[in-house]
């Protein structure tokens, strides 16, 4: 399992790089908000670790969200997530062809990562359920699950154990790994060592609990020890 921290910044990556993967995005602008073009290859110039960059909560424009996924892998981003924020599976697999397409066509090594949220029927969006074979169907590499509203509720509130088990097998079962995220705590760590997925993703934890405060080295090195 590897820890993946998310900075918004290249002095909050500066404070990550005991991570084993860096996450590049902007808090203020969603669950997966994206962030600049410059701050993605800043951090990529920090770093001989893997970096990853969000590139939005995307609804129905597919040209949006592929034309975005093919800025950050030109970036320099080795993993490129994007949300799904809409609920039709035909809208879903559109927005997911064009981001897998944007991204492999040019880079075909680099990781392409689809994300559902546990709070999907509070947000009306597809289930993770309903996005793992449609992200194993056009060749993505993760399906990841977040929280879409960014209100401290947790994963766990929505999805429990059971369920992000059976998540992460039927990932397994269609080729695909798997990123668990959002407002996940230190108290989690032991449960998600027994989930197994390949990817835990946390921003609030190494901030000290608010993910708009700022990231803490310590808490990094805590997290990265615990997560060994």
């Amino acid at each position: 399992m590897k820890l993946l921290v998310s900075p918004s910044s290249p002095e909050e990556a500066q404070r990550s790089l005991a991570a084993d993967i860096i996450d590049v995005k902007k808090p203020s602008e969603g669950s997966l908000g994206a962030n600049f073009p410059w701050v993605i290859r800043a951090i990529k110039a920090m770093t001989e670790k893997p970096v990853s960059a969000a590139i939005g909560d995307f609804d129905n424009k597919p040209g949006g969200a592929a034309l975005a996924a093919y800025g950050a892998a030109c970036a320099g981003a080795d993993y490129i997530k994007v949300g799904l924020m809409l609920n039709d599976p035909a809208a879903a697999a559109e927005v997911i062809e064009g981001v897998v397409r944007a991204v492999k066509d040019d880079f075909p090594e680099k990781y392409v990562v689809i994300a559902a949220y546990s709070d999907y029927e509070r947000l009306g969006t597809i289930s993770p359920f309903d996005m793992t074979p449609l992200a194993a169907a056009a060749g993505a590499d993760f399906a990841m699950i977040d929280t879409g509203r960014k209100d401290r509720r947790s994963t766990f509130e929505f999805m429990d154990t059971e369920a992000l088990t059976r998540f992460t097998a039927m990932n397994r079962d269609a080729g695909l790994g798997t990123a668990l995220a959002g407002s996940l705590v230190f108290e989690d760590l032991p449960v998600l060592k027994r989930i197994d997925p390949e990817i835990i993703g946390v921003r609030g934890m190494v901030c000290g609990g608010d993910r708009n405060a700022t990231i803490r080295e310590d808490l990094v090195a805590r997290a990265i020890a615990e997560v060994r």
